[in-house]
């Protein structure tokens, strides 16, 4: 029977046991203890009646002596309240008796009284005439019997509750023995309950907690002896799997962190910059000779920077074989294999970084294990990586190298093409505005190339100015920042550029409101030109250009929208890249260098906003540019002088 089953019928035995002693003890033991009470008030009940009856007997006999010595009626008041009490009460004697001897005297009882009523005391209230000395004997002689008889029923009645008592002690003696058996029995089951569970149970518990805080301890090799019920052995069996599991899980581990801290140990040392690269692969050569207990350890290994370079430990291990050199050059890279009397391991490559290969030699340990397997390819694949790593960071640097290099080309070329379109332009600037002074002179032909002229080369002494700013250091000790009303900039701007929108009979609206900031003046009123002469110069004759300005507790926003020829989708991630033109804008020959978005976009960033655009092509785009928001200067009053 398993363990389980017997300790619920043992406890149930003792539950059971329990139940029965609760109910002898305090269900049976107090209905005999109330059954008595209830027993002895009724017996007491009868014999104080038949006491009561005597009394009021004797009250009646002294009220009709009293009467029959006076002729006083006054004497007839305790008579007749005397023997209709004494009836009454003899009638109550005999309901709570239930002893046929005490019934059957009380009866005579009751008989004796009517008989002295009838003999003796009625005939003295009747006043009927006999001997009073006659009657008189004949009454004492009736109430002496009344009494011998009250006596009897009194003694009956004793008898009765003596008997009753009786009764009920021998009652409780046999629940008492009847309790101690059961508490005796409760006490041999919970013995043998006990008992069962400290062999069963406790017992194999307590070794089993020994072993537990051994495993706890450190000793892996501990286990429980398999004993006890089987639902304990199943569980010590399952601890015993459980502990050589965690010893095999353990040992994985530690095999596993040994090979991580070699994997580290040899990126670390690939990853010195600075020190000498043969130094660094005799350290890692012998890293991965101590690791795996090897004789020798040989290794090529291309390092970026460095070039190839041939590693080996010790110092006077002899060469590989040039057979087993070839053959590994023509295995996978990254899975060990047993070459020459060890365990070789290819490291992979590319056209940047070939790559090269490891040899462990061992001659006087057992083979490779599995984990000395995963070891060397764990360390193969490290160093193939640190390798990889370190070609790129070798081809980053040079990239940057060059790409500072064509930087500063690009500054010098700026500074000297502006610089040399400057100085001639100026000139031609000058002696053209000198002819145009003179226009008297001149032919209507003429008139109109110095116009030209005079065009193109403000339009390229502007194309000047863009490339200078774009070329200008974006530090804040350049600018002047105060609080601007974006608002007024605005209509500054619109005022210079309506002409130029009036002469291609565009409609321009505008909706301002005030709307401050803090940045340089001039910069942004640059950055609104341009804004506004794009959506002019891309807007068709006939357009429309709506261009707004508000501004809530953190954002001031300027919006301009145009009817012109749109972006394309695919022009847009580049729309404010310098040089950048939409491909519709060259198809349909607008001019421009394509640097005023740029400039827009740099004076925003400088500023701490920024800009987006939406656009559909051939129906138009709207900028959208956001700076911070501060708040409006308090106008100081000017004391009236």
């Amino acid at each position: 029977m398993r363990l389980q089953r017997r300790l619920n019928l043992g406890f149930a035995a003792l539950l059971v046991l329990f139940t029965a002693f609760l109910a002898v003890q305090f269900g049976v033991g107090a209905r005999v203890r109330d059954g008595h009470q209830r027993t002895a008030a009724r017996i007491g009940a009868a014999r104080e009646a038949n006491q009561h009856a005597l009394q009021r007997m004797t009250d009646a006999e002294t009220g009709i002596r009293g009467y029959q010595l006076t002729g006083e009626q006054l004497f007839l008041d305790p008579y007749d309240t005397g023997r209709r009490a004494a009836i009454t009460a003899l009638a109550r004697a005999g309901l709570q008796s239930r002893d046929p001897q005490a019934r059957e005297l009380i009866e005579a009882e009751r008989q004796a009284v009517q008989d002295w009523l009838g003999q003796y005391a009625e005939p003295v209230v009747a006043g009927r005439p006999d001997g009073t000395d006659t009657r008189s004997a004949l009454g004492k002689q009736l109430f002496d019997r009344v009494r011998a008889l009250n006596a009897a029923v009194d003694d009956a009645i004793l008898a009765e509750l003596r008997a009753e008592t009786a009764v009920t002690r021998r009652t409780e003696r046999l629940l008492g023995v009847v309790s101690a058996a059961l508490v005796l029995a409760v006490l041999g089951a919970g013995y043998l309950l006990v008992r069962v569970s400290r062999r069963e149970l406790l017992g194999p518990l307590a070794r089993l907690g020994d072993t537990i805080r051994r495993l706890t301890g450190g000793d892996l090799s501990a286990r429980a002896e398999t004993a006890g019920a089987a639902e304990l052995r199943t569980v010590i069996e399952a601890l015993n799997d459980l502990a050589a599991q965690t010893a095999e899980l353990i040992a994985a581990e530690q095999a596993r962190t040994a090979r991580a801290w070699l994997c580290q140990a040899v990126v670390g040392e690939l990853q010195q910059e600075d020190a000498d690269p043969p130094a660094i692969g005799h350290r890692v050569v012998t890293r991965i000779g101590g690791a795996l207990a090897a004789d020798a350890v040989h290794g090529d290994l291309f390092v970026p920077g460095a070039g190839q370079i041939g590693m080996r430990w010790p110092e006077d291990a002899p060469d590989p074989d040039p057979a087993i050199t070839a053959e590994l050059a023509t295995v996978p890279p990254g899975r060990p294999i047993p070459c020459g009397g060890g365990l070789a391991v290819a490291i992979g490559g590319d056209s940047e970084c070939p790559g090269g290969y490891l040899l462990v030699v061992r001659e006087f340990l057992p083979g490779f294990t599995d984990p000395e397997h995963r070891l060397l390819a764990g360390v193969a694949r490290e160093i193939e990586r640190a390798l990889r790593q370190r070609s790129i960071r070798v081809q980053q640097e040079l990239l940057i190298s060059e790409l500072r290099m064509l930087d500063q080309r690009k500054d010098v070329f700026i500074q000297t093409v502006t610089h040399e379109l400057r100085t001639p332009l100026t000139s031609i600037l000058g002696y053209t505005e000198m002819l145009v002074d003179e226009d008297e002179e001149l032919t209507p032909m003429q008139t109109r190339s110095l116009t030209a002229i005079l065009r193109n080369a403000h339009r390229l002494q502007d194309t000047i100015n863009d490339l200078l700013l774009l070329d200008r250091p974006a530090t804040a000790a350049e600018a002047v920042t105060e609080p601007l009303d974006l608002a007024a900039l605005a209509t500054t701007v619109q005022g210079e550029l309506i002409a130029a929108a009036h002469a291609k009979e565009l409609a321009v609206t505008f909706d301002a409101e005030p709307s401050w900031v803090r940045g340089d003046r001039a910069q942004l009123q640059r950055a609104l030109r341009k804004l506004l002469e794009n959506a002019i110069k891309f807007t068709p004759a006939g357009g429309s250009v709506a261009w707004s300005c508000a501004a809530d507790g953190q954002t001031a926003t300027i919006v301009v929208t145009d009817t012109g020829i749109g972006i394309p989708a695919e022009d847009v991630p580049g729309l404010f890249t310098p040089f950048h033109r939409a491909g519709n804008a060259m198809d349909q020959a607008v001019q421009g260098p394509g640097l005023g978005l740029a400039i827009v976009r740099d004076i925003v960033r400088d500023h701490g906003g920024g800009i987006a655009v939406q656009s559909v092509v051939g129906r138009g785009s709207t900028f959208t540019v956001t700076l911070p928001a501060v708040p409006a200067p308090v106008a100081v009053p000017v004391p009236a002088s």
